[in-house]
């Protein structure tokens, strides 16, 4: 397999050539710095991702230089299929609320058992006739059952949905809302979350002039400008973006 800067490697690959290989892996490491990847045998106790300096992964991004890599994994035999498979097998937890729920649902139950029993045996001492002391047990047990609760916690997350869509945050699952509540610390990665993984000029400062030039736009698009500077008339900025252009192979499609 062929490596280019910008290619998205398709599998795990042994890196068998390698001119000034450069990769991103923080999918898998977290690491915003791409890692330099080489040709040559590594020492066999090297474990960690980010010491296989002759393996590339799966969904990295290849950022400088050029190489060609033999497939040594793929689908979920790759480090990245292997995560995906974990998540898949994890089990899905139930929340704090759920839990909660569940307790209130069993101390009710041994609270109503033991009143039912208790009136049930104090009927039968007065002389009370079975049946009429089992319909009123079963009354009395079907009257401790909370039937409005559900109703009640479903309107209640359902009003928490819909104040934190207000807050530009969207949630699939009416019980998510209130494990998020129950939180109080979150470990993130910032890259695709928190951040677009995308860099943009912000200022241009040129040599013997120490005012810098702002780029307004900050997204990558078809068309932008640097504000108190022409690009035409200026030989100095016209330099530096033609060096900025000859010195990588992007490519923006409008």
């Amino acid at each position: 397999v062929a490596l280019r800067v910008g290619d998205r490697i398709p599998a795990d690959l042994r890196v068998i050539e390698s001119v000034q290989l450069r990769v991103n892996e923080s999918i898998l490491t977290g690491e915003s710095e791409p890692l330099h990847k080489t040709s040559q045998p590594i020492q066999s106790d090297c474990k960690s991702l980010s010491e296989r300096a002759n393996i590339v992964h799966m969904g990295a991004v290849v950022v400088s230089g050029r190489g060609r890599g033999i497939v040594v994994s793929t689908g979920d035999s790759t480090e990245l299929g292997k995560i995906s498979m974990m998540i898949q097998a994890m089990d899905e937890r139930r929340t704090p609320l759920q839990e909660k729920m569940d307790e209130i649902g069993k101390q009710l139950s041994i609270l109503a058992f033991s009143i039912v029993t208790l009136i049930f045996v104090l009927g039968m001492f007065q002389g009370k006739p079975l049946f009429r002391m089992f319909t009123i047990g079963v009354s009395l047990a079907v009257a401790a059952i909370p039937e409005g609760l559900p109703i009640v916690v479903t309107v209640t997350l359902a009003l928490g949905v819909a104040r934190m869509a207000r807050k530009n945050a969207i949630v699939r699952r009416l019980p998510a809302v209130e494990a998020l509540g129950s939180t109080t610390v979150i470990c993130s990665d910032k890259t695709g979350t928190l951040t677009r993984n995308e860099m943009a000029v912000q200022q241009i400062v040129l040599p013997g002039d120490n005012r810098p030039f702002h780029v307004p736009s900050s997204r990558f698009c078809g068309n932008g400008e640097i504000l108190g500077l022409n690009v035409n008339s200026n030989l100095e900025l016209h330099a530096l973006l033609k060096a900025a252009v000859l010195c990588n192979n992007a490519q923006l499609t409008v």
